[in-house]
Protein backbone atom coordinates (compact mmCIF):
# COMPACT_ATOMS: atom_id res chain seq x y z
CA UNK A 1 0.00 0.00 0.00
CA UNK A 2 3.22 2.01 -0.07
CA UNK A 3 2.31 3.16 -3.62
CA UNK A 4 -1.43 4.41 -2.58
CA UNK A 5 -1.25 5.78 0.77
CA UNK A 6 2.63 6.55 0.95
CA UNK A 7 2.25 9.90 3.16
CA UNK A 8 0.20 7.58 5.71
CA UNK A 9 2.95 5.00 5.70
CA UNK A 10 5.57 7.08 5.68
CA UNK A 11 3.50 8.79 9.11
CA UNK A 12 3.57 5.46 10.63
CA UNK A 13 6.88 4.21 9.88
CA UNK A 14 7.72 7.93 11.45
CA UNK A 15 5.87 7.47 14.91
CA UNK A 16 6.65 3.78 15.19
CA UNK A 17 10.55 4.70 15.23
CA UNK A 18 10.51 7.61 16.67
CA UNK A 19 8.81 5.61 19.74
CA UNK A 20 5.43 7.65 20.16
CA UNK A 21 3.24 4.54 20.67
CA UNK A 22 6.21 3.82 23.30
CA UNK A 23 4.67 6.91 25.37
CA UNK A 24 1.10 5.56 26.30
CA UNK A 25 0.99 4.98 29.99
CA UNK A 26 2.74 2.40 31.62
CA UNK A 27 0.80 -1.01 32.29
CA UNK A 28 1.52 -4.23 33.74
CA UNK A 29 1.20 -7.49 31.93
CA UNK A 30 -0.37 -10.83 33.05
CA UNK A 31 2.51 -10.94 34.98
CA UNK A 32 2.91 -8.14 36.80
CA UNK A 33 5.83 -6.66 35.02
CA UNK A 34 5.14 -3.58 33.63
CA UNK A 35 5.24 -2.39 29.66
CA UNK A 36 4.65 0.43 27.29
CA UNK A 37 3.05 0.49 24.21
CA UNK A 38 -0.39 1.72 22.70
CA UNK A 39 -2.89 0.30 23.76
CA UNK A 40 -6.17 -1.56 22.08
CA UNK A 41 -8.72 0.87 23.54
CA UNK A 42 -11.87 -0.11 20.74
CA UNK A 43 -12.60 -3.50 20.12
CA UNK A 44 -15.33 -4.14 18.37
CA UNK A 45 -16.32 -7.82 17.38
CA UNK A 46 -16.63 -8.53 13.84
CA UNK A 47 -15.34 -5.01 12.76
CA UNK A 48 -12.63 -3.25 13.87
CA UNK A 49 -9.84 -3.46 16.72
CA UNK A 50 -8.15 0.21 16.85
CA UNK A 51 -4.97 1.55 18.84
CA UNK A 52 -2.99 4.10 18.70
CA UNK A 53 -3.50 7.30 21.24
CA UNK A 54 -1.06 8.09 23.46
CA UNK A 55 -3.70 8.48 25.96
CA UNK A 56 -5.40 4.83 25.71
CA UNK A 57 -8.39 6.28 25.60
CA UNK A 58 -9.44 7.41 22.23
CA UNK A 59 -9.28 11.16 22.84
CA UNK A 60 -5.57 11.48 22.13
CA UNK A 61 -3.31 11.48 19.11
CA UNK A 62 -0.08 12.94 17.66
CA UNK A 63 0.00 17.06 17.32
CA UNK A 64 0.20 16.52 13.67
CA UNK A 65 -2.59 15.43 11.37
CA UNK A 66 -1.82 14.06 7.79
CA UNK A 67 -3.94 14.29 4.45
CA UNK A 68 -6.49 11.39 3.75
CA UNK A 69 -4.95 9.31 0.81
CA UNK A 70 -8.55 8.03 -0.74
CA UNK A 71 -8.24 4.90 -3.30
CA UNK A 72 -10.05 2.51 -5.25
CA UNK A 73 -10.17 -0.15 -2.64
CA UNK A 74 -12.39 -2.15 -0.28
CA UNK A 75 -11.76 -3.07 2.90
CA UNK A 76 -11.40 -6.59 3.67
CA UNK A 77 -10.18 -8.81 6.67
CA UNK A 78 -6.41 -7.58 8.01
CA UNK A 79 -6.94 -4.14 6.57
CA UNK A 80 -4.72 -1.42 8.43
CA UNK A 81 -6.66 2.00 8.22
CA UNK A 82 -6.08 5.15 9.88
CA UNK A 83 -9.04 6.62 12.06
CA UNK A 84 -10.24 9.84 11.37
CA UNK A 85 -12.37 12.72 12.88
CA UNK A 86 -12.94 13.97 8.67
CA UNK A 87 -10.99 13.99 5.55
CA UNK A 88 -7.57 15.25 6.22
CA UNK A 89 -7.43 14.78 10.04
CA UNK A 90 -6.01 11.47 9.91
CA UNK A 91 -2.82 11.34 13.06
CA UNK A 92 -1.67 8.33 15.27
CA UNK A 93 -4.42 6.71 15.73
CA UNK A 94 -5.26 3.01 13.30
CA UNK A 95 -7.75 -0.12 13.04
CA UNK A 96 -7.19 -3.33 11.80
CA UNK A 97 -10.62 -5.04 10.31
CA UNK A 98 -12.20 -8.57 10.99
CA UNK A 99 -14.13 -8.80 7.98
CA UNK A 100 -15.26 -6.89 4.99
CA UNK A 101 -16.45 -3.15 5.81
CA UNK A 102 -17.45 -1.54 2.55
CA UNK A 103 -19.10 1.71 4.37
CA UNK A 104 -15.66 2.84 5.57
CA UNK A 105 -14.52 2.89 1.69
CA UNK A 106 -13.50 5.89 0.75
CA UNK A 107 -13.86 7.18 4.30
CA UNK A 108 -10.56 6.09 5.85
CA UNK A 109 -7.35 5.79 4.56
CA UNK A 110 -6.40 1.73 3.91
CA UNK A 111 -2.19 2.06 4.44
CA UNK A 112 -1.35 -1.91 5.29
CA UNK A 113 -2.79 -5.36 5.72
CA UNK A 114 -2.10 -8.25 8.35
CA UNK A 115 -0.04 -10.65 6.61
CA UNK A 116 0.11 -13.09 9.47
CA UNK A 117 -1.75 -13.06 12.59
CA UNK A 118 -5.18 -12.72 11.96
CA UNK A 119 -5.92 -15.61 14.68
CA UNK A 120 -4.51 -12.89 16.89
CA UNK A 121 -5.97 -9.92 15.80
CA UNK A 122 -9.18 -11.49 16.47
CA UNK A 123 -8.61 -12.42 20.23
CA UNK A 124 -7.39 -8.89 20.85
CA UNK A 125 -9.71 -6.96 23.92
CA UNK A 126 -9.71 -3.47 25.03
CA UNK A 127 -6.86 -2.97 26.99
CA UNK A 128 -3.96 -5.11 25.33
CA UNK A 129 -1.19 -3.58 24.55
CA UNK A 130 1.15 -3.06 21.27
CA UNK A 131 4.61 -3.94 22.48
CA UNK A 132 6.67 -4.11 19.41
CA UNK A 133 6.08 -3.52 15.75
CA UNK A 134 7.12 -5.69 12.54
CA UNK A 135 7.15 -4.91 9.02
Amino acid sequence: MVNEAPGSVANFLELVENNFYKRSPIHPDSLGNEISGTIFHRVVPNFVVQAGCPRGDGWGGSEQTIRSEFFPAHYSEGFLGMASAGKDTEGSQWFITHSPTTHLDGNYTIFGKVIEGMEVVNTLEIGDVVVKFFW
